[in-house]
């Protein structure tokens, strides 16, 4: 399978700039104007790509209040019917075209995550260059065939799955035309504890599934990105917000411009630290090579006298012989008188 993704003109994958994804979600406040503003505030930021989500309530759910619809478990959303938490947050979709417009035109990639069939071809008749499967959908394997019969690239996150369940959702999308191919690691919780992220999964994801692996985080602030990308993350996808204390359904997890551009200059950084395997002296370190350790004589010695080791020491900087033939100059005696701080060299060793 191919190690990296194209999208757009970006390739995506080992060895590539990471690709950093700002989802854009119920940060929208179903202000269209606003999506334009965070869209701009997006690129300001630095990210790649623009994500958003394609649903309506009643494609994602229906709308009833028994037990079954109605949020619990110390959510973000207690007390809430799906199809009214939906209602709010979703993006009208004659909105998607004209953001795609802007987007493209700042620089950046957009594209969606699609719920359920009309969705994608939505998205189709849009030409987006990638599909986006969210956690919760990774188990629809009708939507994923769906998305595969695309052969667009496909992102796909692992929240909540089970090891067997991210393989039966890959197999379902190879097996639908899919070639291409990113899986993201994702604690699907709102927001994510540090301690439940588990980020060594990502490079064992990526070898499991021969794939590029990656991180939809919902952490607050950005550490876990950037320890994501140390480990191997060729994607880093976060929640984007113009204020956190604007209420919406995402808006408490999702990073503000400044965050979000801090978050994006550590992944370059790191980017930049990893670098490759290797053992040779840099240019700036060879600079510093003059201070490491030799032999130089630390009393003054008259000609003749023996080296002992009160007047022949390992120090810096590093100007005489090297420090490993200190046992075989001691014993010896010096060719000429040498006054103290003299770096030692083989000349002025008698013999």
């Amino acid at each position: 399978m191919s190690n990296c993704l194209k999208i757009g003109r970006r390739l995506v994958g080992p060895d590539q700039p990471v690709y950093v994804i700002a989802e854009l979600s119920a940060n929208h406040g179903q202000d269209y104007d606003q999506t334009i503003r965070i869209s701009q505030a997006m690129k300001e930021a630095g990210a790649d790509a623009v994500k958003v989500q394609t649903y309506t309530a009643d494609t994602m759910t229906m709308p009833c209040d028994n037990q079954y619809f109605r949020i619990g478990g110390g959510t973000l959303w207690d007390g809430r019917t799906l199809h009214d938490l939906y209602q709010e947050a979703y993006m009208p979709w004659e909105w998607q075209p004209k953001l795609q417009a802007v987007t493209e035109e700042l620089g950046m990639d957009f594209f969606s995550t699609p719920f359920d069939d009309s969705a994608v071809d939505f998205l189709e008749a849009m030409a987006v260059p990638v599909h986006k499967v969210a956690s919760f959908e990774l188990v629809d394997l009708p939507l994923l065939r769906k998305i595969a019969s695309t052969k667009k690239p496909v992102i796909a996150s692992t929240g909540m799955a089970t090891q067997e369940e991210i393989r039966e959702a890959v197999k379902t999308l190879r097996e639908g035309g899919c070639v291409q191919l990113a899986l993201l690691k994702c604690t699907s919780a709102y927001p994510a504890l540090p301690e439940e992220m588990n980020l060594r999964t990502i490079p064992d994801i990526s070898t499991r599934f021969g794939v590029p692996a990656g991180l939809s985080d919902h952490t607050m602030g950005h550490t876990v990105p950037v320890a994501a990308v140390a480990l191997g993350a060729c994607i880093v996808e976060k929640h984007f917000t113009l204020d956190r204390k604007v209420p919406g359904p995402d808006s408490t997890f999702s990073l503000e411009p400044a965050e979000f551009k801090a978050m994006v200059e550590a992944i370059r950084v790191t980017e930049k630290a990893l670098g490759k395997v290797n053992y040779e002296v840099s240019a700036n370190e060879s600079k510093s090579r003059q201070f490491r350790r030799s032999l130089f004589v630390v009393a003054d010695v008259k000609s003749g006298e023996p080296f002992t080791t009160k007047n022949v020491r390992s120090i810096r900087p590093g100007h005489g012989l090297h420090t490993r033939h200190l046992g075989e100059v001691i014993g010896k005696t010096a060719a000429k008188a040498l006054t103290k701080g003299t770096p030692l060299s083989w000349d002025l060793i008698a013999g």
